[in-house]
């Protein structure tokens, strides 16, 4: 080869490196292995610039002392390019240093929140103050993403913001808690810090407040014995409207918050009856299951001891991924609810209602249908109906279609000493979509004592299935599914799993290491005697 070859090949050479690497600044490519495409955005975050008339910028503020010491920063980043590479140019992302470009002040007085880690350098530890968040903005508008440490939901969290502020359509919903011995901001505060999170804005109505038309869904907790025929109405008129309602309703009422535990039939003025006329009837019965939560609780003795004691406690179900519907987007990824004291429901939807179970216990479950005993000391109770009511039990159904109203052909509802006149239903009804769950308690503050945050996973997904955001749903749906060692639930069948583990890792396996050892050992033996035979 000449020396003019040699420097044209060269020079080529050069060429095409300078080119690849402007042409990789405009394509983009990642081979993603993982269960559901994990590490990919999806399709509809893809095709985002299809939605996007003019720039959307996101910037990531990040603390450098942060992403000098952990991972997760970089893996943000790399998400966030993503974004920008499939984008066409309609997403423009910016890293900042909000320590070293002198703007703390601000970014806090934008709604990013500081947090504190602890770090060890040169063996001596120290807390540092860092921040890690987002803001998105479009035009004039913004929406913040105040703390960002988790990829579990920061696809969701981008794309359904990125919509909402292009589109100009508020991500809002309704909440009307049903009973008067519950508030939101005390019973409710992991449920409204999850919709903040997701994106939603809440509007708190009173029981029997006008429920404006344009608002895309509400979810309605409790109410049984509280909810008056003109609160009725004012539900059962929104949903002629086409409005999407989540109902969490129970009629078996236990005392959790007296610490008595005491239960009883609830008395129900309406609301189970106009709900088993959409075609889901929950009924009066408490659900026990094998697939139990566990119960610490204590316990006074005879001779006036306090002792603390923890039990798997029947009433308390930890609903196993497997029991969802895999066909609803609600529970297509599904990786199981806690639930407290929830009643069972019987489908029995009206001519032109589509209805689907959302999740059910396992077939292990029983029923207790009279004397509802619940106190954890009287365990020798519980399972008194087992025998005669062992079964599956379903405890979360959708309803979609046109629904009769429970107000139709009677009487507007009128409230004593009150001059206001409810409007008239609509002539004809629209169709909607309603999520009814046997529990109340599922979505207060008693989900802390299970760390119950997959029941919050569930509400939001339920939430934007009735929003008719199904793309969005696809989204949460490619998350990783729970990692609890809850999935066998017979106590038996898990002893059984739990006993061959041991004997397997602890006898087994190195059994098995010892004899290929000693059989590789007389192998070799062997071939050196047989060696020294054919030499000799």
């Amino acid at each position: 080869m000449t020396k003019r070859q040699v420097n044209s090949i060269t020079i080529l050479s050069i060429v095409v490196v300078i080119l690849a690497l402007m042409l990789s600044s405009r394509l983009w490519f990642r081979l993603d292995l993982s269960k559901n495409k994990a590490y990919t955005i999806s399709a509809i975050s893809r095709r985002l610039h299809e939605e996007i008339p003019d720039e959307v910028r996101i910037t990531y503020y990040i603390s450098g002392k942060l992403a000098s010491i952990h991972p997760l920063p970089g893996e943000i980043e790399d998400l966030l390019r993503e974004y920008a590479a499939y984008s066409r140019g309609r997403i423009r992302i910016v890293l900042r240093d909000p320590v070293k470009a002198n703007l703390v002040e601000e970014i806090e007085q934008m709604g990013i929140l500081p947090q504190q880690i602890q770090t060890v350098d040169q063996g001596e530890t120290s807390i540092a103050t860092v921040y890690t968040g987002i803001v998105i903005e479009y035009l004039d508008q913004a929406e913040i993403l105040p703390v960002v440490f988790s990829l579990e939901t920061l696809e969701y969290d981008l794309t359904s913001r990125i919509r909402s502020l292009v589109s100009g359509v508020e991500r809002q919903t309704g909440i009307i808690v049903g009973d008067s011995y519950r508030q939101w901001n005390q019973d409710y505060g992991y449920l409204g810090q999850a919709l903040l999170q997701a994106g939603y804005r809440t509007r708190l109505l009173a029981p029997g407040e006008e429920i404006p038309e344009n608002l895309p869904s509400l979810v309605v907790l409790g109410g049984s014995e509280d909810f008056d025929d003109w609160a009725l109405y004012r539900i059962d008129r929104y949903i002629q409207g086409g409005g999407r309602v989540f109902f969490a309703a129970e009629a078996v009422f236990v005392d959790s918050q007296g610490g008595s535990l005491e239960a009883r039939s609830m008395n129900d003025k309406g609301l189970l009856s106009m709900l088993a006329s959409y075609g889901a009837e929950v009924t009066n019965r408490l659900v026990l299951d094998t697939a139990a939560l566990t119960l610490q609780y204590q316990s006074r003795q005879a001779n006036g001891v306090t002792q603390y004691r923890i039990i798997r406690y029947p009433h308390w179900i930890g609903v196993l991924p497997q029991n969802g519907n895999p066909k609803n987007p609600v529970t297509a990824r599904f990786s199981g609810v806690d639930l407290f004291w929830p009643s069972p429901i019987t489908v029995n939807a009206p001519a032109g209602i589509g209805s689907e179970e959302l999740f059910a216990t396992t077939p292990e479950a029983w029923l207790m249908t009279d004397s509802f005993v619940t106190n954890p000391d009287m365990a020798f109770l519980f399972e008194n109906e087992a025998e005669a009511t062992r079964g599956r039990e379903v405890l979360a159904v959708s309803l979609s279609g046109v629904f009769p109203s429970y107000f139709r052909g009677r009487d507007k509802p009128q409230r004593e000493g009150s001059e206001e006149e409810l409007p008239a239903l609509p002539p004809q009804g629209l169709s909607s979509r309603i999520i009814v769950v046997g529990d109340t308690d599922f979505l207060t503050a008693m989900l802390q004592f299970t760390r119950g945050e997959r029941n919050l996973e569930f509400f939001i997904q339920a939430l934007d299935w009735l929003s008719s955001d199904d793309e969005i749903i696809g989204i949460r749906n490619r998350e990783a599914l729970s990692l609890r060692l809850d999935r066998i639930a017979d106590p038996q069948r898990r002893k059984a799993v739990m006993s061959f583990a041991q004997i397997l890792n602890i006898v087994l396996v190195p059994a098995g290491l010892l004899a290929l050892a000693f059989f590789l050992a007389w192998r070799r033996k062997k071939r050196a005697l047989s060696s020294g035979i054919t030499g000799a």
